[in-house]
Order: C-alpha cells, then sequence, then structure tokens
C-alpha cells in the first residue's frame, strides 16, 4: 500500500501544470493604444475616410496624415466608381492629378472598359435604346489602345461579347464583368495609383498586418504548436458598429 501511495505521489509531482488557454494568453498580452489609434487613423486615411480620419485625429489627439482634401478627393473618386459614374471619376481625377492616368496606361484603360460596360448595362436595363454610343465609345476609345497591349485586346473582346449574349445566358467570365465587385476592385487601383501621387504608401497597414497573422498561424499549426481550431478575424462582420466611417455608394 505504501508503494502505491508513493507511486501516486510521484505522479501527481510530475504531471504538466494545465496550459493557459490561447484566449486568456492573448488577453494578456498589453497593446500600446497608441499604436491602435495610428493604425486605425492610417486605415481612414489610405481607404479615403476624410470625416471619419478628421474626427477621429481630434478625438485621440494625433496629427493627421493627409490633408483633409487629399483624402476627400480620393474618396469621391472611390464613390464616382462605385455608382458607375465612370467619366466623371476619369474626369475627377485628372482634376486632381492630370498625370496619374499618363503615368498608368493600364489603369486608364481599365477605367475605359468598365465605363464601356455601364453603357452596355444601360441598355441591357432598356433592351430598345439605341446601343450606338457603346459602340462609338468602344470604336473611339478602346480599340486603338487594344492592339498595344495584349491584355487590352483581349479584355476588349470580352466586354464585346457582352453585346451578343443576353444577360441570362452569360458565362461566369463574362457575367462576372457585370458584377458590382469589378467597380470596387477598379476603385481600389485607383485609390492606390493616387496614394502613389501623393507620396503615401499604397495600402493600409492593417492590410499587411492580416497578412503577417495569417503567416504566423499557418507557421504555428505547421510545427504542432497548440491553437484553437478557428481563428477568425471577423472583419466581415456587418453587424459590427461603424461609428466613424461614412458609407461607401454601391
Amino acid at each position: 500500500m505504501a508503494s502505491s501511495n508513493a507511486s501516486t505521489s510521484s505522479t501527481v509531482s510530475t504531471a504538466t501544470p494545465t496550459q493557459v488557454s490561447f484566449a486568456k494568453r492573448a488577453d494578456e498580452v498589453n497593446s500600446c493604444k497608441s499604436d491602435l489609434n495610428d493604425i486605425i487613423l492610417d486605415y481612414l486615411t489610405i481607404e479615403g475616410y476624410p470625416c471619419a480620419a478628421e474626427k477621429f485625429s481630434k478625438e485621440a489627439n494625433i496629427k493627421p496624415r493627409q490633408v483633409g482634401e487629399e483624402i476627400r478627393s480620393r474618396h469621391e473618386i472611390q464613390n464616382l466608381i462605385h455608382r458607375g459614374m465612370i467619366q466623371e471619376a476619369i474626369e475627377a481625377v485628372n482634376n486632381t492629378d492630370p498625370e496619374v492616368l499618363d503615368r498608368n496606361p493600364s489603369l486608364h484603360f481599365d477605367l475605359l472598359r468598365l465605363q464601356l460596360i455601364e453603357l452596355i448595362r444601360a441598355h441591357n436595363s432598356n433592351p430598345i435604346s439605341d446601343i450606338t454610343p457603346a459602340l462609338q465609345f468602344a470604336a473611339d476609345q478602346l480599340a486603338p489602345r487594344a492592339p498595344t497591349n495584349s491584355r487590352f485586346m483581349e479584355d476588349m473582346e470580352k466586354t464585346m461579347a457582352l453585346l451578343v449574349f443576353p444577360p441570362d445566358k452569360l458565362d461566369s467570365s463574362l457575367a462576372n464583368l457585370l458584377d458590382p465587385s469589378l467597380r470596387k476592385f477598379v476603385a481600389e487601383n485607383v485609390n492606390m495609383a493616387m496614394l502613389v501621387s501623393q507620396k503615401s504608401r499604397r495600402e493600409a497597414s492593417i492590410r499587411s498586418l492580416v497578412r503577417l497573422r495569417a503567416w504566423a498561424e499557418e507557421k504555428a499549426r505547421s510545427q504542432k504548436i497548440e491553437l484553437p481550431p478557428s481563428m477568425k478575424l471577423e472583419l466581415d462582420d456587418k453587424k459590427q458598429e461603424t461609428t466613424f466611417l461614412e458609407p461607401m455608394a454601391i
């Protein structure tokens, strides 16, 4: 019996203590409030939320990253693109910095192509309307540029195919051209080009931090480090409050 008690005592004394849960360990990490404020202001500035950036910089007592007018112009241009007002967006870009599109012929072509798509979209919504404006625009704006780049030619041909097939008969590659996500994609590229022109970074720091976090999780799991089964960031939760963000029209 004594031998059994000794064995039990030995087992208890050498047992590994229960590890602290991942959530508790994460809570124990002290993040500097000023660093978090910098990340938030950086995001609002880079993504083009002028009112939010101005309000947050005042409340957090942080010096603004950009002149309000620079943020406001990018925000306005993104809004125009999201609303399908591409000609107005191009004019706004040229009024802000005439060299942006000259330095980025691919971006200029993407905007013009999106403008053609919007003309086709308008025609599809009213089939008895005149298709001539779309054809004329393609001939005047896209056709001269298409031969200079194989990607331009392919994109123009795919876009013109929207005129051949009924909207409900399009395959996925063509239907995607009419999806609002293309507006978002072009708007983001325009925003990045303008940021470069304004001597700013092309991307908010939080985006690189999210990629770094994903890489770290993948690395930890590959090395069998104990982690929760799921570690979602919940960045797409539309129910979360967006106190500072002015809406982006779509």
